[in-house]
């Protein structure tokens, strides 16, 4: 069935607190969606986010991100009074998060909130604990750890800790029982807010497509909880790190600097700690995208301490082996391979093999030197999912903008787009008239807003993941207009569907 969807980060939604969070402007997103003909809500990861403030950079691969919480849900729960949080500075511009000043001013507020908490801890609390134990227990410690050596990576705590002897992980846990327990009560408001956003959202017909980096950040507990998943020497430092080779668009390739899976001691323990974290995926998402899918069939492994991406080599990864044990586990799931970037036979046919829908963005098609791309609306068949642009591209206008001269030529000529109407317009109607199944809209385009809005730019520090939305962008004309183009392309899940009452 032809469905579409909307990419919108949980920290672009509008608030008055610095950035979006799990409250009201998320639910008023979900009936914008509910209104516009929308099945889908496509997230990116939303862990909690360390140094560079990237969500593909989490300390954890399972916690949430305490960001997102929404204070004006725990005042409305007791937790919390308005004079508490409602004057403190959260930045001076609404279109832009200041994560240093979130950083300095949210953590404080949590501290009431939960502390009120623990004070008279809901039953929901200690079953939540007991359920979330293999990795809550090893993050709460971790996060615990790392504010008592000033935020630094474990990498460079005293070695019994840096190694998990047992008896230092116990008497630190002992004496900071207190911070553990704040992190534990974090993550409980954190997912008890999340669960009422998602049931809110399904009760509306909308489904959430979550995120899946396929690395994990190095200073994160997943290492530090399982350093034996992962390429790292006796002192517990990477042997090898990530990337992406050099290519026309990176002449020193790209450092990401990720620890490498031990592949192969995965496979030998059947794949545990991986079936784990997908396992965990799906029950807060209903669909779930991987991101850098190729790196199951080879992933680039750079030597550890490089500067550049030069001198990495390409390594086998676990290939189909490895999905065969996750359909084993989890049974047949909803997954959206991002089989973008460097693709070989090999990573076609693994995607092939795996069933699962590729990515196709428009953007990406219109080299004039090359008539031929994949990514041309008429080569796109219907087992995919069609993106005008992902995080990691401009908006429709600002690559309109930016492109080379005879690129942009040739898409306005081969869409048909009309300045009149709005460039991004156009490109989106091609992507929704497209074959593809599911096609996917940053919400910025619907705004037709320019490069001042993209989400990131890959391989550069700074002014990323910061774009938020302006109150009162949820327009009901927007949506009624939106609605329109579902019926004229056939993609909303009953063609007379009339927005369900709320």
């Amino acid at each position: 069935m032809r469905k579409a969807g909307i990419l919108m980060p949980v920290f672009s939604l509008p608030s008055p607190y610095g950035i979006g969070t799990l409250g009201a402007q998320a639910r008023a997103f979900v009936d914008f969606l509910d209104e516009g003909g929308q099945s889908f809500w496509q997230l990116l990861p939303v862990g909690p986010t360390s140094y560079g403030d990237s969500p593909y950079q989490s300390f954890s691969s399972f916690a949430g991100n305490p960001y997102f919480i929404d204070f004006d849900e725990l005042a409305a729960d007791g937790l919390l009074h308005p004079s508490e949080y409602q004057s403190a500075g959260w930045g001076d511009d609404p279109a832009v998060v200041d994560y240093g000043r979130l950083y300095a001013n949210r953590f404080p507020v949590l501290h009431r909130a939960c502390r009120r908490l623990l004070e008279r801890a809901p039953s929901g609390f200690g079953e939540f604990c007991a359920r979330q134990a293999d990795w809550l227990d090893d993050y709460a410690l971790f996060m615990a750890l790392k504010a008592q050596y000033g935020g630094v990576s474990w990498f460079e705590w005293p070695q019994p800790l840096r190694l998990r002897d047992a008896a230092a992980l116990a008497e630190n846990r002992a004496r900071l029982s207190d911070e553990v327990a704040f992190w534990k009560a974090v993550q409980y408001l954190f997912f008890r807010q999340w669960g009422a956003l998602k049931r809110y959202a399904n009760a509306r017909g909308v489904s959430i497509i979550g995120d899946l980096p396929i690395y994990v950040s190095g200073d994160s507990a997943d290492v530090w909880a399982n350093p034996a998943q992962f390429q790292l020497d006796e002192n517990g430092l990477p042997t090898e790190v990530a990337g992406c080779p050099p290519d026309g668009f990176a002449a020193e390739g790209q450092l990401w600097g990720n620890p490498l899976f031990d592949w192969e001691r995965m496979k030998r323990d059947g794949y545990r700690w991986w079936l784990r974290r997908i396992a965990f995926q799906f029950t807060i998402y209903d669909t779930l995208r991987i991101d850098h899918f190729r790196g199951f069939d080879s992933y680039y492994a750079i030597p550890y301490g490089d500067t550049t991406a030069k001198n990495g080599r390409w390594r086998p990864g676990p290939g189909i082996d490895f999905f065969s044990a996750v359909k084993r586990a989890v049974g047949e799931k909803d997954i959206i391979a991002e089989d973008l970037g460097f693709l070989t036979p090999s990573v076609h046919k693994l995607v092939e093999e795996t069933g699962f829908p590729g990515m196709k963005v428009l953007e990406l098609g219109f080299d004039s030197r090359d008539g031929a791309s994949e990514y041309l609306p008429h080569r796109c068949g219907p087992h995919c999912v069609i993106y005008t642009g992902t995080h990691d591209n401009d908006t429709v206008r600002g690559w309109l903008a930016g492109a080379p001269r005879a690129d942009a030529a040739y898409a306005k000529a081969y869409l048909r787009l009309s300045a009149r109407e709005g460039y991004h317009w156009g490109m989106m109607r091609a992507a929704w008239a497209s074959a593809a199944e599911l096609a996917i809209m940053q919400f910025q385009d619907l705004l037709g807003l320019g490069s001042e809005a993209r989400i990131n730019t890959p391989s550069t520090l700074g002014g990323n993941w910061k774009w938020r939305a302006l109150p009162g962008s949820f327009d009901a004309r927007l949506a009624r207009r939106l609605r329109r183009e579902m019926h004229v392309y056939q993609r909303l899940p009953l063609p007379q569907e009339e927005p369900r009452a709320r």
